[in-house]
């Protein structure tokens, strides 16, 4: 099995550009405006500001939005750890809410738990500009075959 390894870039928008580009403008990542600050097969920071728009009824960040940012996360890690042909998805996330935010920054660093052949699993700290704890969450990746017509970023180019 071959792994590929991948020095740190700063401020990248990594996590869509695993699909098609006429998918990746459709992706969750780009609707929450996930940016990706930090990315390394051993460690993924990712950054989220916290608007009304993320808000749920009570003026507080939805938790939903705060399980996208982890999820995406540790599936950026996650595929920079898969064989070639190979890419992880998601298969079972929890999380733990544990302040609320109204407004700011969220920074999510996802750290391996357990990198196999066929899963891994990832941890995930979300915490604000004070750093502060957030959330805190585990997600579990099934390691699948590549779906036709999508290419890990730092696969070659398909001829």
């Amino acid at each position: 099995m071959t792994v590929r390894r991948m020095v740190p870039v700063q401020a990248k928008a990594l996590s869509c550009d695993m699909v098609p580009d006429d998918r990746a403008e459709q992706s969750l990542v780009q609707t929450l405006d996930i940016r990706t600050e930090e990315f390394t097969a051993d460690r993924v920071v990712m950054l989220m500001d916290v608007t009304p728009r993320l808000h749920q009824p009570h003026g507080v960040i939805h938790g939903g939005a705060s399980v996208a940012l982890a999820e995406s996360a540790a599936s950026v890690g996650a595929n920079m750890n898969c064989a070639e042909g190979m890419v992880a998805v998601g298969q079972e996330i929890n999380a733990n809410h544990l302040r609320p935010k109204r407004d700011g920054v969220l920074r999510a660093t996802a750290l391996p738990v357990h990198i196999g052949r066929t899963s891994q699993v990832w941890t995930v700290e979300i915490r604000d500009e004070d750093e502060k704890l957030i959330c805190i969450s585990r997600c579990t990746l099934a390691v699948i075959p590549a779906p036709p017509g999508v290419q890990r970023p730092d696969a070659e180019p398909a001829p």
